[in-house]
């Protein structure tokens, strides 16, 4: 019997379907920074403001105080969003079922505590409330504002978190996960810190008016930077065996 011919490999020494797959997780990972970059387009094409009409009992729930304070946040739900269902949807040993039971029970607890009871919900309640305090017992304004953020950024990333590891993952404990859990963390604090800065940077007024064009692209800027390091990690994560 002749042995079987050895597998093809590139010049760069990979295999050619391992390396396939690998590019394809890897543009799997943009698929939550291009539905938030998708959100992002369509309210700029829409010209959606304060000044669009819309039934009154939704308006709590896109405007309100900290909608003019971190207008980007919105974008931010939109990729947790498109990430869990990201999630559910890519490798792993849960079950179908549990699959879109965990993951529809992860979008609904998302948005619950990002627009309930108006815009910013829980998250944005808890971070602002934190770097509030912290300023107010004469902490520096950028301790207060890292302190807030952070906290912002532990809430919608544990929900993230926990909401992914019961879609898809398995349920054994890991000590790995820990670790894991906390860069993802520090990524979301990254970005939590980069999208609360976007009327510093020069956003301008939105929701008050439609964005403008410049300002399309600033955002676009700094919601990708603030999203890439979480993507990456999480990515990188996905391409290890499961545990």
């Amino acid at each position: 019997m002749r042995p079987a011919p050895p597998t093809a490999i590139d010049p760069a020494g990979v295999a050619p379907a391992a390396g396939r797959r690998t590019g394809t997780r890897w543009l799997a990972a943009l698929g939550p920074i291009l539905a938030m970059l998708l959100a992002l387009v369509l309210v700029a094409a829409t010209g959606l403001s304060q000044r669009s009409a819309m039934p009154e009992a939704v308006e709590p729930w896109v405007f309100g105080y900290f909608a003019g304070r971190y207008p980007l946040f919105v974008f931010a739900l939109v990729y947790g969003l498109a990430h869990l269902a990201r999630v559910a949807a890519g490798p792993g040993p849960a079950s179908i079922p549990r699959r879109i039971a965990f993951g529809l029970l992860g979008a609904a607890v998302l948005l619950l505590a990002g627009l309930y009871p108006t815009f910013g919900g829980v998250i944005l309640r808890a971070g602002f409330a934190t770097g509030g305090m912290a300023f107010l017992t004469h902490q520096p304004l950028w301790l207060a504002y890292a302190l807030g953020a952070g906290v912002a950024a532990a809430l919608f990333g544990g929900i993230l978190g926990l909401f992914a590891i019961v879609a898809s993952r398995p349920l054994r404990p890991r000590l790995r996960r820990f670790g894991a859990g906390a860069l993802a963390f520090l990524a979301l604090w990254f970005g939590a810190a980069v999208i609360g800065l976007s009327s510093t940077l020069g956003l301008g007024p939105w929701p008050l008016r439609a964005l403008r064009i410049d300002e399309v692209g600033l955002a676009a800027l700094l919601l990708a930077v603030a999203a890439l390091p979480h993507a990456a990690l999480t990515t990188l994560r996905r391409l290890r065996p499961a545990s």
